[in-house]
């Protein structure tokens, strides 16, 4: 596995890179800023790029946008965030068209480097990393106590697919039925979690988060 690391932490990023060549991973490269992230990834294509959210000059969100960026022209590679904030304004936007190959841990709650490594495997590998006080915070701290409950068993295997990144056509190819049927169980998953149609519409998203809090 190829990675490559953007962390402002002189201290941090020269711990990432030994911790991970003690684990046989390769560090491609390793940068302080997203102008740095964003050429290393371009021209090394790593599998996986680690990052933190906020980076010079900053500090606030560069880490997280340059992600974004990456998710959006360099699909093969994953991104898994590392950061001490949640910044739930381009957090959703990251996984907006499904949580697959992506992670979001916070450094404070990393404490076993077998599972951050395991965490590192999984994104690659097309999974999904997210820490659960991640998602508590993207849901907007609305969760109830078992908000899947209303769903029928339909409406439940919808849901996961959604989770794994399919399309409706995708989900509807899967179930072998009409795509027109998977779109209603879709628009009865949003009613029955409580996720009102708004201009910046991340439903969607919302609704495969639910999902993983709850696994």
């Amino acid at each position: 596995m190829r990675v490559v690391i953007a962390e402002d932490s002189v201290l941090l990023r020269a711990g990432l890179e030994r911790l991970l060549a003690d684990e046989g991973i390769d560090v491609a490269a390793a940068v302080g800023d997203a102008p740095g992230l964003l050429a290393a990834t371009k021209a090394l294509r790593p599998d996986v790029a680690i990052v933190d959210v906020r980076l010079p000059p900053s500090y606030t969100d560069e880490g997280l946008r340059a992600a974004l960026e990456i998710r959006q022209t360099m699909p093969a590679t994953a991104i898994l965030i590392l950061s001490q904030y949640v910044e739930e304004r381009y957090a959703l936007e990251l996984v907006g068209g499904g949580a697959d190959g992506v992670g979001y841990l916070l450094k404070d709650r990393v404490g076993d480097v077998d599972e951050f490594v395991a965490a590192l495997h999984r994104v690659k590998g097309g999974g999904t990393a997210l820490d659960p006080e991640v998602v508590t915070q993207l849901l907007g701290r609305r969760h109830r106590a078992s908000p899947l409950d209303t769903l029928s068993t339909r409406e439940r295997e919808v849901l996961t697919l959604m989770a794994e990144g399919r399309t409706n056509a995708g989900i509807a190819a899967e179930l072998v039925v009409a795509e027109r049927t998977v779109e209603k169980h879709i628009t009865a998953i949003f009613t029955k979690l409580g996720l009102p149609d708004t201009p910046n519409d991340h439903r969607r998203v919302l609704a495969v988060l639910t999902h993983l809090h709850d696994d």
